[in-house]
């Protein structure tokens, strides 16, 4: 009789698991957020011919909404770390996704283009101030500590996924309506009415599902003491593995910032066609979530820091590949590099701030930590067009893509170099 009796699994291990789901919908939820939010602001990567027209302006006055975006990004990384250890995620998030989802409403509707700037401005906030730090902040407290890894990983592999997705949808709508000979805002209208309800809705499912771990009034955070802005910054100094940290954010972020190259690269450096490139550089895309979520994973399995160092020189070897290749090298050659260094640098992103975790940041200033390892790590994103620019007019054609390179691949062996003494100095502080 008893050996038919099915053994009911202890209490604990039940509750543990009920509690892991619960942790793994919520994050589910965050990578939503986090794919649906930044394409929202960033229509330009493929319909910027599109936006000129419906809005009846030039490049440069686009060009002057993106700075100031760009700008706003900037300046607020440092404070949203400080906001994000004084106000709750599930207050903060659904107030960005609603924000950004308001803002595209309006977008849709065409206003005149002397309100731009403002809806820009709006954005910057909705998507620097108050939503970066408290994102990462939330994925570093849903994780547990041999997680680290693999959720970062999935974060940035998901939300390439999920950007990708809904990229392929746009483009489904944007090609049915101009097929009907559909006006550019006629084309353009669906697609942000899209994105801006994705926003909404996944705005108010955060705020109901979203636990308040990281409620100062609420939680283990809330019972240290408080922390003021400069004795945040006085802790923060006090612990050197966060700065390395930020150097190895801040020269891994380059090996992703220089695939947005590669497009003009093989243009003009091998010849290729306008099809030929685009095709080349989606596929490359598409290597985001097997970067990412791979990377996460392998990581978790043998060691963050390791995975991390060995993506940065694989990339690095890379972008040395492209610079000694011949012009008009083989198609297929050039995409097998592509791909490396777009997996390599998808990995790379997917595990530097899973790093986070063995700098020992007090609970207080995790938010505020986030905020200065972000202005420091993303920095890349104010003077790295600057330098491209300055490469390809000094260096006309593929000379000045390969001085580019070469500049983006010695900053990938000093990042790896500071992922080895980052992985030294934390095994030492553990002895």
């Amino acid at each position: 009789m008893t050996d038919t009796l099915a053994i009911a699994p202890p209490a604990s291990a039940a509750s543990q698991k009920k509690q892991d789901l619960k942790r793994y919908f919520q994050f589910a939820l965050l990578l939503l957020a986090a794919g649906t939010i930044y394409p929202m602001l960033y229509l330009r990567q493929n319909y910027e011919l599109t936006i000129l027209d419906a809005f009846r302006i030039s490049k440069d006055e686009l060009e002057n909404s993106y700075a100031l975006l760009g700008i706003i990004y900037v300046i607020s990384y440092g404070p949203s770390g400080w906001l994000a250890d004084k106000i709750s995620a599930r207050v903060l998030i659904p107030f960005s996704l609603a924000l950004v989802g308001v803002l595209g409403l309006w977008f849709a509707s065409f206003p005149d283009k002397q309100f731009l700037p403002l809806i820009f401005a709006g954005w910057g906030v909705g998507a620097g101030l108050t939503f970066w730090a408290a994102l990462i902040k939330s994925v570093k407290l849903l994780a547990k500590r041999e997680e680290q890894g693999r959720f970062f990983g999935i974060l940035d592999g998901g939300r390439g996924l999920v950007e990708a997705l809904l990229a392929t949808a746009a483009l489904s709508v944007f090609a049915y309506m101009t097929h009907n000979s559909a006006s550019s805002r006629q084309a353009m209208q669906p697609i942000v009415y899209m994105y801006s309800i994705g926003c909404l809705l996944i705005s108010m499912l955060i705020f109901i599902f979203l636990d308040k771990r990281d409620d100062p009034e609420k939680s283990s955070v809330g019972k240290e003491p408080k922390v003021g802005l400069i004795a945040g910054l006085r802790i923060l100094l006090g612990i050197p593995q966060l700065w390395l940290m930020a150097f190895i954010i801040f020269t891994g972020y380059q090996l992703f910032w220089v695939t947005y190259s590669f497009s003009s690269f093989l243009r003009q450096g091998h010849g290729m066609d306008a099809v030929a490139a685009g095709t080349i550089t989606v596929i490359k895309l598409w290597m985001r979530p097997i970067g990412g979520i791979g990377g996460g994973f392998l990581g978790n399995k043998f060691s963050n820091e390791g995975v991390l160092a060995g993506a940065m020189l694989l990339a690095a070897a890379g972008l040395v590949g492209l610079m000694i290749l011949p012009q008009y090298a083989n198609t297929y050659v050039l995409l097998a590099f592509v791909l490396l260094i777009g997996t390599m640098s998808y990995t790379v992103r997917g595990l530097y701030w899973a790093l986070l975790d063995k700098c020992h940041v007090p609970a207080s200033v995790i938010g505020l930590a986030i905020g200065v390892v972000s202005m420091i790590g993303y920095l890349p994103d104010v003077f790295l067009p600057k330098i491209n620019t300055a490469a390809l007019g000094m260096f006309p054609g593929i000379a000045g893509f390969k001085v580019y390179y070469g500049y983006i691949a010695l900053c990938g062996v000093l990042g790896a170099a500071g992922v080895f003494y980052f992985k030294k100095s934390t095994k030492k502080e553990k002895a």
